[in-house]
């Protein structure tokens, strides 16, 4: 450890946020990284553990005390490299991870644990903005060539590793720009698309090419692909959503969570809006249906776009309140230290204002005469415990309340991949959660590789870039037997 008695001597330092009354009004990341003489004092806060916990909270096994050591003495670029050695994207997870390497620290059993994301977030500005972070093209080329389908996090972090492996990538994209969740899914509040485009940049320089607004399966079919690959790696996300299938469903005004969140990137990045097909949330009483990281995007959108009012519903009970970061002792059983703490969590969104509800269904909406929602209706919910242990509930009698609403947003999501299209076509195998079947990242069809959302369903970003580098391992095996 750099300072040994650094845990001690120096407290936990959260992140610098614009004040609510000032960020609601723009689109631009308002949380600041750790200037330099802050971020050596939070690397000197690790311990260094004989047994780092924090790897096992990290889905990427980020060497995360070597670099905070480094951290802490001031080795600046050498923290970026060991950090890069096993995070292909640190300025987006320093930005957008819940970071459960963090709820893993060994210091949090008593104390609050070190600011890891923090620090990675301000190692990856350092590496940008001082020109550390750069192409790397390999040196040699292999003659075979892959198609990614995808271009999220996990299909770019297969691309890098194959591309440098010396494979000849290609990526294709349905969207208009590539970057999938990472452009369309996330706020730029959260994570600045010039962040994600300057990636892009730097990808295309290491010899990536892509292929925006195509849709593989029907602007290009399976067998073409077969024809000019060696390889397919399928890294479309789970794009299959959860629906809420209740009367009043069609009315105009209740739209998927993603189609207010894309639409809104395109109007930050300039982009003209179809006319008629206009989701925007001002002088609306909106309404989030789903508790999870989704439906806090749609909470600060919506506060931007400004809302009459805001609320958000969340089927399931309402977790603990706990400290911002609890202690070990402090944990509910289920989620014991280092496990991810069951917790109740108030997102930056959240902190900008939205009535919060637990417990609660939606069972229908109700619409005006122009076929346009006015309302919702609920009924609250009874969880309990039955006789086979597992986690039940029923409805409340006489709990049904109707709701104002011009907007509603369903934020549940997702049930697996795409299964029509590609999938269709190559005859790939589901599982019994609708993801592609698959071992070792290879699917039911020879050369046909999956990896992140479309593998294991829906996740977080540093799952996904872990899927990516650990599906490109075996692409690359699968390359290297094809010669042997």
């Amino acid at each position: 450890m750099g300072e040994v008695k650094g845990f001690l001597e120096y407290p936990r330092q959260a992140l610098k946020k614009q004040p609510v009354h000032e960020r609601i009004h723009h689109y631009k990341e308002f949380v600041s990284g750790f200037e330099e003489s802050s971020l050596r004092k939070q690397g000197a806060r690790c311990m260094d553990c004989g047994v780092a916990f924090c790897h096992n909270g990290c889905p990427l096994g980020n060497l995360i005390p070597s670099w905070n050591q480094l951290v802490s003495e001031e080795q600046y670029r050498s923290a970026l490299e060991l950090l890069l050695s096993t995070n292909n994207f640190p300025e987006f997870t320093g930005r957008i991870c819940p970071a459960p390497c963090e709820s893993a620290c060994v210091l949090g059993i008593n104390d609050d644990p070190v600011a890891i994301e923090g620090i990675e977030m301000a190692l990856a500005d350092m590496g940008f903005a001082k020109g550390w972070i750069k192409a790397e093209r390999p040196s040699f080329r292999s003659g075979k060539k892959v198609a990614i389908i995808g271009s999220g996090p996990s299909g770019l972090a297969a691309a890098q590793q194959l591309n440098r492996a010396g494979h000849s990538v290609v990526v294709f994209e349905r969207s208009d720009r590539p970057g999938g969740l990472l452009m369309y899914g996330i706020p730029d509040f959260k994570l600045e698309k010039s962040k994600v485009e300057r990636r892009i940049r730097l990808l295309e320089e290491e010899g990536i090419s892509f292929r925006c607004s195509v849709n593989v399966g029907h602007d290009i079919t399976a067998v073409e692909l077969r024809e000019d690959f060696d390889a397919i790696l399928i890294a479309a996300g789970a794009a299959e959503k959860r629906d809420i299938k209740i009367r009043g469903r069609e009315f105009k005004g209740v739209h998927f969570a993603d189609d207010l969140l894309s639409q809104s990137t395109h109007r930050v990045l300039g982009d003209a809006i179809p006319s008629g097909a206009t989701v925007y949330a001002a002088d609306k009483d909106v309404i989030v249906i789903g508790g999870g990281d989704t439906g806090s995007d749609c909470v600060g959108t919506s506060r931007r776009q400004g809302a009459r009012s805001i609320t958000q519903f969340e089927i399931m009970t309402q977790p603990p309140k706990l400290s911002t970061y609890p202690r070990a002792a402090e944990r509910p059983e289920e989620s014991a230290w280092p496990a991810w703490t069951h917790m109740l969590r108030t997102s930056g969104s959240h902190e900008e204002g939205a009535n919060r509800h637990w417990s609660l269904e939606t069972v229908a909406f109700e619409g005006d005469e122009a076929g346009h929602v006015k309302s919702l209706i609920t009924r609250e919910l009874a969880w309990f415990t039955n006789a086979e242990g597992r986690k039940v509930c029923e409805p409340v009698p006489g709990s049904e309340k109707t709701w104002p609403c011009q907007m509603a947003m369903i934020a549940v999501g997702f049930t697996g991949a795409e299964r029509k299209g590609l999938a269709e076509e190559l005859g790939l195998e589901f599982d019994s959660r609708g993801n592609l079947a698959s071992q070792n990242y290879a699917s039911s069809q020879l050369g046909v590789f999956a990896a992140g959302d479309a593998r294991r369903g829906q996740s977080l970003v540093v799952w996904a870039i872990a899927e990516g580098r650990e599906a490109a391992k075996a692409v690359n095996a699968y390359l290297q037997d094809m010669d042997a």
